[in-house]
């Protein structure tokens, strides 16, 4: 299997505008990627407030002449076993990026890859058995060296699925799904050829 490093003219030839300015999409991308990382919380923390709390409404002792400090409630933050001042609750961490927000980021961070000759091209990309050692062999022999690689392709059959499950190093993802993030967690990016048509078409003006 032959395996180049995808060039900039490559790029253009597949239609993909590639971004030459370093300013250009450097704020896009840094809030694309905080926008796919706030989405992975799952937000479900949440601390009792002193409503919340199972305790006695009594006031504890008289408001005066006691000597001490007053009190209303055992359910008080300052008691040990009341409720939490200013404590989490549920809450949805979602950002709301616009849609071309997120295309400029992709367009950045797949431009920045390009022009750094972290993006292999190849062919196809799969394995006949699934098998882990001829998934690590594949990846040995289109990214030598690469300590993290990401695959990028149209689908993947049923045997490389399997085959690179128990790769750490490793990600397969479809073209259609790639996100900024990724584009930039990697070593190296193993593009495959239909896969490069559809970032072109998503990535298209």
């Amino acid at each position: 299997m032959s395996a180049t490093v995808l060039t900039a003219a490559d790029a253009e030839k597949a239609k993909i505008q590639l971004i030459t300015d370093e300013a250009k999409g450097c704020q896009a991308v840094h809030d694309v990627v905080v926008a796919i990382q706030a989405a992975r919380r799952s937000g479900t923390a949440c601390a009792k407030t002193r409503g919340d709390v199972n305790l006695s409404g009594r006031k504890p002792w008289r408001q005066k002449g006691t000597g001490r400090a007053r009190a209303g409630s055992f359910s008080s933050p300052v008691w040990v076993g009341g409720g939490a001042a200013h404590g989490p609750k549920v809450r949805d961490y979602t950002k709301n990026t616009p849609k071309a927000v997120k295309k400029l980021a992709l367009r950045k961070a797949l431009s920045a890859r390009i022009l750094e000759g972290d993006v292999i091209l190849v062919e196809s990309f799969a394995v006949a058995e699934p098998k882990t050692k001829l998934f690590v062999a594949l990846l040995e022999q289109t990214a030598a060296k690469a300590r993290k690689t990401l695959v990028v392709s149209t689908v993947f059959d049923e045997p490389t699925l399997k085959a690179a499950r128990n790769v750490a190093a490793s990600q397969l993802t479809r073209a259609a799904d790639l996100n900024t993030e990724q584009l930039l967690a990697f070593d190296k990016i193993v593009l495959t050829r239909d896969a490069l048509e559809i970032l072109s078409e998503r990535l298209a003006p």
